[in-house]
């Protein structure tokens, strides 16, 4: 059988927390986990050890130096233990298995679907091309065994998937708050979880009461700003307003005290693109700006042409750069120009 990640895991977590107290999922047998994201494969091996657990296995772990190992990791399956109900081996490297040894993997999984085998194998690998799934050893996991796909193919993908683990720590995030995160953790996977395993200790007290808690654009600016006078929102509110010594007064504290810049490009790009929507004739609310702010943007735009406002685009994606160390100007130099800009201070004539 083959699956997708964002399917197997919630499966097992299910299985894990379900009313008995003790899983119900077969965990007999072969598994292969391929992927390049490491952190999903740590977390399906973690979904398994914990049943594994529960079932009483003895885990032991091979790492695959050669073709030669899997004849340890065949030994492994056939030892006995006066303690263990069973044995599961976490094997480890890319090492393909040869058709000897295939043979053995193939009896028993024969073996582990007729009930006459407990122990379990999980294979973790780097992500397999489509040559490599057109192999017999993958066929033979594929169809007697179990093989998951832990690849992420789309952003979106990412975001549901740390949403599954959001849902573990008891938070849900609104639609805004989850565009926020994304771009306060630059997208990668490590960062974005750990930022909501955080939340999940700083929103402990709540959590401990209701079981769950709702956050929004406000509540998680509130827990990711740092220490420093001024925070995102400041700027934001400098920029619209047009105050430009204000702007470069925040835009100063924020750099002294190591704000993430990807989140101040998020604040600039924001209103940038609200501003221009404004100006191209869009309703403010269907665009989603608050009414109280509705005037700060509406004098935002008369201080701007559309031959300025085309030029935006083109200065965002240099920030954008400069902050991936693709071009060597300084990220916070861009920043500062943007945010000026929208404020109605142009440090360079335009042509």
């Amino acid at each position: 059988m083959q699956d997708s990640f964002l399917n197997a895991y919630p499966k097992l977590q299910n299985s894990l927390q379900s009313q008995s107290g003790h899983s119900d999922i077969s965990v007999a047998g072969l598994w292969l986990a391929h992927g390049d994201e490491p952190l999903l494969n740590q977390w399906l091996l973690d979904a398994l050890r914990a049943i594994w657990q529960q079932q009483n296995y003895s885990i032991t772990r091979v790492d695959l130096a050669s073709v030669k190992t899997w004849q340890e990791v065949l030994s492994e399956l056939g030892s006995l233990s006066l303690f263990d109900d069973a044995t599961a081996v976490i094997v480890t490297g890319n090492h393909k298995p040869d058709k000897s040894i295939s043979t053995e993997l193939e009896r028993f999984a024969q073996e582990a679907q007729s009930g006459n085998n407990n122990n379990s194998v999980l294979w973790l690998t780097s992500k397999l091309d489509k040559r490599a799934q057109k192999a017999k050893w993958f066929s033979l996991f594929a169809t007697l065994g179990h093989v998951i796909d832990c690849n992420l193919y789309q952003e979106q993908q990412r975001q549901q998937i740390l949403q599954v683990r959001a849902q573990q720590f008891g938070l849900q995030l609104t639609t805004d708050a989850w565009q926020l995160l994304m771009s306060h953790t630059e997208h990668h996977l490590l960062s974005a979880y750990q930022t909501l395993w955080r939340l999940s200790y700083l929103f402990a007290p709540t959590l401990a009461q209701s079981g769950v808690v709702s956050l929004d654009i406000d509540d998680l600016q509130a827990a990711l700003v740092s220490n420093a006078q001024f925070s995102v929102f400041d700027l934001s509110d400098a920029m619209l307003a047009g105050n430009s010594s204000q702007v470069v007064k925040i835009i100063d504290q924020l750099r002294a005290t190591d704000e993430p810049t990807p989140l101040v490009l998020w604040t600039i790009s924001k209103d940038m693109r609200l501003v221009a929507q404004l100006m191209d004739g869009q309703d403010p609310n269907a665009i989603g700006i608050w009414r109280s702010k509705q005037s700060m943007y509406q004098a935002a735009c008369r201080r701007q042409s559309p031959a300025e406002v085309a030029q935006w685009p083109d200065l965002l994606y240099r920030c954008d750069q400069a902050i991936k160390g693709v071009i060597r100007q300084p990220a916070w130099e861009l920043l500062l120009q943007a945010a000026l800009i929208l404020a109605g201070k142009r440090l360079f004539a335009t042509t």
